[in-house]
């Protein structure tokens, strides 16, 4: 896991991941990368504890345990914050725990159409990376980060469509700007259980490499109305290992347990 960015900030940058109706038909954003324009209401919280990461035979990487915080601070707009603990298992090298780095965000949705319009919501969702943890351990990039996407979503009854994509600002020694898209479709199968999945692709995030494409199955169960299980795995992307080398296409998780109020 080195300076760019791996799949692991995926998992929570793009992931960073905020509003999910998980009452209604409509959820978005976690459990899968591809993030969605809902902000959350007005007044109301989320909190995820969570863990995510990627994993090949050279490298293993991730989050966990992190906290992510999502509030309504006015209608139509979220503020955003993911903190916690990093972890890098490279062979032969040992694994190692510290702090990882800090996400901040907005999420503003700027269309917000009636049940019976045709046309989707649309928001933004501006990100910044803060280089809290130790990027020579492996465990954060180094340097400030940022991403810029726009997100779309529309539900046609119980089926929800989202997706979109952005503009990643990453700077550091042989890293490159790139850019994210991704779509996601879920349905509600049952009162208590969403699932679905997502199909994603970045371009090259460090210099002489090739870009990639991935995938992530999961879904939500409702224990109650405001405990919420959280879940999804895949293929995709490239995990960056202790000597630099790319791995391209790891397995990735990521596995939660959120509360709404």
């Amino acid at each position: 896991m080195k300076g760019d960015c791996d799949m692991t900030r995926f998992t929570t940058a793009c992931l960073a991941i905020g509003a999910v109706a998980l009452s209604s038909p409509a959820l978005a954003g976690p459990p899968f990368i591809t993030d969605d324009p809902e902000p959350v209401e007005l007044g109301h919280w989320e909190v995820y504890v969570f863990s995510s990461g990627a994993a090949d035979a050279a490298d293993t990487s991730g989050l966990g345990p992190s906290v992510e915080i999502n509030y309504g601070a006015v209608p139509n707009l979220q503020l955003h914050i993911i903190s916690g603990m990093a972890y890098d298992d490279p062979s032969g090298h040992g694994l190692r725990l510290g702090a990882s780095d800090t996400e901040l965000g907005a999420k503003y949705r700027f269309i917000t159409p009636g049940e019976e319009d045709w046309y989707p919501q649309v928001g933004i969702y501006p990100l910044i990376e803060i280089p809290t943890g130790n990027a020579a351990r492996g465990l954060g990039a180094g340097y400030v980060q940022a991403f810029l996407p726009v997100w779309i979503q529309k539900e046609f009854g119980k089926w929800t469509t989202y997706g979109g994509g952005g503009y990643w600002i990453n700077p550091g020694p042989g890293n490159r700007n790139y850019s994210f898209a991704g779509a996601v479709l879920q349905r509600q199968v049952t009162h208590a259980l969403a699932l679905g999945g997502e199909v994603f692709y970045q371009t090259s995030s460090l210099a002489g490499r090739r870009g990639s494409a991935g995938f992530n199955l999961g879904g939500v169960y409702d224990f109650t109305e405001h405990t919420h299980l959280l879940f999804s795995g895949g293929r995709g992307g490239i995990l960056y290992a202790v000597d630099t080398a790319a791995v391209p296409n790891p397995a990735t998780y990521y596995i939660a347990l959120q509360w709404t109020y």
